[in-house]
C-alpha cells in the first residue's frame, strides 16, 4: 500500500462550511443536500488528535458506501445520486476530496447513537464487572472479557458535542427523546443491520464485536441510515483467527491507538498527544486491511 497524502482539514472555497465534526467536514449545497468530507482526523476518548492517519478518510468512505449499498434492503440511506462533479466543478478543488466525499440528502438526525454489542468488551465489559449489566440490561453471571453475548444487545447513548463524552442511556430514555414508535424502529433496524453485517464479516475473517449507527428522518418521517456504517471508526473489528475469550483481542480499528494512548501520562482531555509516525502508519495499515477483507477491494 502506497502511503497516501493525509488530509487533516478540507478547504472548499466554493461551498459554505456548515460544521467540522471530530472526523467529518460538512458543507451546504442546497436546501436538500449536503457534502460530507471524511478527513484523516482521528478522535480517541472523544478528543481529536493532532496527527492524521493517512488514507483513513478514504477507507471510511469506501467501507461505508459498501455497507450502504449492501444494506439497502433493510433501510434506505442518506446517499444522493447527485454527482460530486456537479457540486464541486473545479477539478483542483475536487482533487483534495475525491474518494472521501459524499453528497447526501439533508435529513433530520436523531438525538441518539444506536450502539449494538455482540461481545463483552470496552465500556460494556467495565459496566458488567461493576453491575452485571450493560445499560440496565442484565447479563448472565460469569462471562469473561471478549465473550460472545447470548444475543446481540442494543445499548444506545446520547450524542455529545466535540470534546465531550457520550453518555449511555436506557431504551426508555430514547423513547422519551423521540417517541415509542421511532425508538423501536431504530432499535430493531440496528439489531438487524448488525446481525447481517456480523455474519457477512465473519465469513471474511473479521468479528464485529460492536458497532454504532446513526439515523435520520425526512419530512415524511421515513427512517434513514446516515453518517457512516460499520467502519473501523464506528465499530470494533477483530481478526477471527486471533480471537480468544479472556483477553482484549488485537483489532483492525482505532483500539490500537486507544491502547497506545493508555500507556501515556495523559488525562484524556484536549489537546491530545502527538502520535509517533510508526503508530499512525500501523493504524493506517490495519484500516486498509479491514477495507480489503470486507469489500474485496483490490486497492
Amino acid at each position: 500500500m502506497n502511503a497516501p497524502e493525509a488530509l487533516y482539514e478540507s478547504n472548499l472555497p466554493s461551498l459554505t462550511l456548515r460544521a467540522r465534526g471530530k472526523v467529518r467536514d460538512i458543507y451546504d449545497i442546497d436546501d436538500q443536500h449536503m457534502l460530507i468530507v471524511t478527513t484523516d482526523r482521528l478522535s480517541a476518548f472523544d478528543v481529536i488528535l493532532p496527527d492524521p492517519i493517512p488514507g483513513k478518510g478514504r477507507v471510511l468512505t469506501s467501507v461505508s458506501n459498501f455497507w450502504f449499498a449492501k444494506m439497502q434492503h433493510i433501510l434506505p440511506n442518506h446517499l444522493s445520486d447527485m454527482p460530486l462533479e456537479q457540486v464541486v466543478p473545479d477539478a483542483t478543488e475536487r482533487a483534495q476530496i475525491e474518494g472521501r466525499a459524499i453528497v447526501v440528502k439533508l435529513l433530520k438526525p436523531l438525538p441518539v447513537e444506536a450502539i449494538v454489542r455482540g461481545y463483552l468488551i470496552g465500556s460494556g465489559w467495565k459496566d458488567y464487572q461493576k453491575t452485571g449489566a450493560i445499560c440496565g440490561l442484565q447479563l448472565p453471571e460469569g462471562l469473561q472479557q471478549a465473550a460472545q453475548l447470548p444475543a446481540p444487545i442494543y445499548t444506545p447513548s446520547t450524542k455529545a458535542a466535540v470534546d465531550q463524552h457520550d453518555e449511555n442511556v436506557s431504551f426508555e430514555k430514547t423513547v422519551a427523546l423521540m417517541g415509542q414508535e421511532l425508538a423501536e424502529k431504530v432499535r430493531d433496524a440496528s439489531l438487524k443491520l448488525y446481525q447481517e453485517a456480523a455474519a457477512y464479516a465473519k465469513e471474511r475473517g473479521i468479528i464485529i464485536a460492536d458497532t454504532k449507527f446513526e439515523f435520520g428522518v425526512d419530512d415524511e418521517g421515513v427512517l434513514y441510515l446516515i453518517d457512516e456504517a460499520l467502519t473501523p471508526d464506528s465499530s470494533r473489528f477483530w481478526p477471527a483467527d486471533q480471537y480468544q475469550v479472556g483477553i482484549s483481542p488485537p483489532s483492525f480499528d482505532k483500539q490500537y491507538i486507544r491502547d497506545y494512548l493508555e500507556t501515556l501520562d495523559w488525562d484524556k482531555t484536549a489537546p491530545g498527544p502527538h502520535l509517533p509516525a510508526e503508530v499512525a502508519k500501523y493504524c493506517a495499515e490495519k484500516y486498509h486491511e479491514a477495507e480489503v477483507r470486507l469489500t474485496q477491494a483490490n486497492v
